[in-house]
């Protein structure tokens, strides 16, 4: 049994949109409260303490007239929080603001979530229908519910579903190896190479033109809300032209081939980097790297990554020379002084990649359908809320 999500947008009414917001504000309320009172407790005590949601009902009766599952997720995704700290080194936990997007997660307890009206209702704990654009179907059993709202001021439902089967792409005997890049997004052994699209880039002006806009307005006015909201609206437009491109090639290549074979990239390393941070942020090569591990799991396929160390650029992919006079990026074409061979540079690389994940699996290109990717069968995928 697998879990994926989907994600839908809902158009609440103003009784609706008024629940929502006390949900939001108590989830908030209480993680901020805990998380501050359990880092007092350990600065003074040196051990650390388990905070309830009952704790606080009798003293703040408000979080009463909530679901009181929202809580109980809170209280969880702090605990989580905690251990991915301790045990993984992972950042601390933040507060939760206001300013960013809201939510809170139910769970679906005796058919509590269900929908409705041909699908275009769907029913919340604590809440009447509310009116859904359900634009695909699944098949499974509801587990839980996050309900959310961005900052341009629109609210979406993500269910997470077990699901007992997931249609599978067919197996096939192709492998590719796939260089990322920010000329080119993605270049793959084959040749074949994917424009970066650079959204960020494109709407930079327009961008920092409504944020000039938006600082020089008074703090509190309706004018400012309003103009507040046009610039979230253009950076969750940024936002949606990115998953919707690494959606479409990450499925691409997934359904092409059963081995794809990549370059494990330091992104938030690479990211220090002032002279190329916005680039590399723009690129989205983390999220896109996350969809191809998720993916190749849920349809059976292979995902292989190479150590960020190889030197895929600088190895001819047809005698194994290494020519280091290439660490010079500006480098885009050479020819390998050893057996002639004339390369592009990423294609190179990709094919570099190719055969390095070839070599590490132990196997032949022919017996491609054996191959078992130690990275993508480690790790549980995470699950992301939408395929496009």
């Amino acid at each position: 049994m697998t879990q994926m999500a989907y994600k839908y947008r809902i158009y609440p009414n103003a009784e609706q949109r008024e629940f929502f917001a006390k949900c939001f504000g108590c989830v908030r309320f209480f993680y901020n409260r805990s998380l501050d009172e359990k880092i007092k407790y350990y600065q003074e005590n040196k051990k650390s303490i388990r905070i309830t949601p009952a704790k606080y009902k009798e003293e703040f009766l408000f979080l009463k007239e909530v679901d009181s599952l929202a809580l109980a997720n809170a209280q969880l995704d702090q605990e989580q929080a905690y251990k991915n700290f301790f045990r993984k080194q992972n950042m601390f936990p933040k507060f939760k603001s206001k300013k960013n997007d809201q939510s809170y997660t139910t769970n679906n307890q005796g058919g509590n979530i269900k929908f409705s009206d041909n699908n275009r209702y769907i029913t919340l704990p604590k809440c009447k229908r509310i009116r859904i654009k359900k634009h695909r179907d699944f098949n499974g059993i509801i587990k839980s519910v996050t309900v959310s709202m961005t900052c341009d001021g629109k609210y979406y439902v993500s269910l997470l579903v077990n699901v007992d089967e997931i249609k599978s792409f067919g197996e096939t005997n192709k492998a590719v190896g796939i260089d990322l890049g920010l000329k080119d997004f993605a270049v793959d052994s084959n040749g074949n190479k994917y424009k970066n699209p650079k959204y960020l880039s494109k709407s930079l002006e327009k961008l920092a033109k409504e944020q000039r806009k938006l600082s020089h307005m008074k703090k509190g006015s309706n004018n400012r809300n309003k103009q507040r909201i046009k610039v979230a609206k253009l950076h969750h437009k940024i936002s949606n032209q990115r998953n919707d491109f690494c959606h479409k090639l990450s499925n691409k290549l997934i359904k092409e081939n059963q081995l794809i074979a990549i370059e494990n990239l330091k992104v938030k390393n690479m990211e220090q980097d002032k002279h190329l941070a916005r680039s590399i942020i723009d690129a989205s090569w983390s999220k896109f790297v996350s969809m191809l591990e998720y993916k190749s799991k849920w349809y059976g396929r292979k995902l292989i990554k190479i150590d960020t160390y190889f030197p895929s650029s600088q190895t001819c992919s047809v005698c194994g020379f290494q020519n280091k006079e290439l660490k010079d990026l500006s480098i885009r074409k050479w020819t390998c002084p050893n057996c002639g061979s004339k390369h592009d540079r990423d294609a190179n690389a990709a094919k570099n990649i190719l055969n390095e994940a070839i070599k590490k699996a132990g196997t032949q290109p022919d017996s491609l359908l054996i191959l078992e990717s130690k990275d993508s069968l480690s790790k549980k995928p995470p699950l992301q809320s939408d395929l496009a």
